[in-house]
């Protein structure tokens, strides 16, 4: 595919996102982030009965014409290739660079990979929960915990 296309395929996914906006009954809400330049995505995944199929994701999020479109074609790529989440997982952060084409976001690849670095992390998550709950084991959704620069703050209102 010559570079010209990549690029026009690349503004297509920007400016007419497939698969973007939060799912209401999503499984997982993963967000995911690129501190290097302030690009932010969140995943939303809704598995399938048998755990092994995905039923739907989509995606929201802020960034950069590469990270925007990057994470609208993987979630085509998903959803017309019917891939289980092992076949997502198993999916190459360079041949997504490939795709997206080499040349034109070489400089780039931390934005080129947010969008499938994400969709795995929120399997990952889903995977896990149903491990865990196969196991008999149950979490909390608010275990009273904080995190972070104002815990100790935060720990003292109490």
């Amino acid at each position: 595919m010559d570079r010209q296309l990549q690029i026009q395929i690349l503004l297509d996914h920007y400016e007419r996102p497939r698969h973007r906006g939060a799912l209401r009954d999503a499984d997982v809400e993963m967000p995911g982030g690129n501190p290097g330049c302030g690009d932010v995505v969140t995943v939303y995944l809704k598995g399938e009965e048998d755990h092994e199929h995905i039923h739907d994701v989509t995606y929201e999020g802020e960034g950069c014409t590469i990270s925007m479109a990057a994470s609208s074609m993987i979630l085509e790529e998903i959803h017309d290739g019917s891939l289980t989440m092992d076949q997502v997982l198993d999916l190459d952060y360079n041949e997504m660079i490939e795709k997206l084409g080499r040349q034109i976001v070489a400089s780039r690849p931390k934005c080129a990979t947010l969008g499938l670095g994400t969709v795995k992390a929120a399997i990952r998550k889903y995977q896990k929960d149903r491990r865990l709950e196969k196991a008999g084991v149950t979490r909390p959704e608010d275990e009273g915990l904080v995190f972070g620069d104002t815990a100790a703050e935060a720990a003292k209102g109490s």
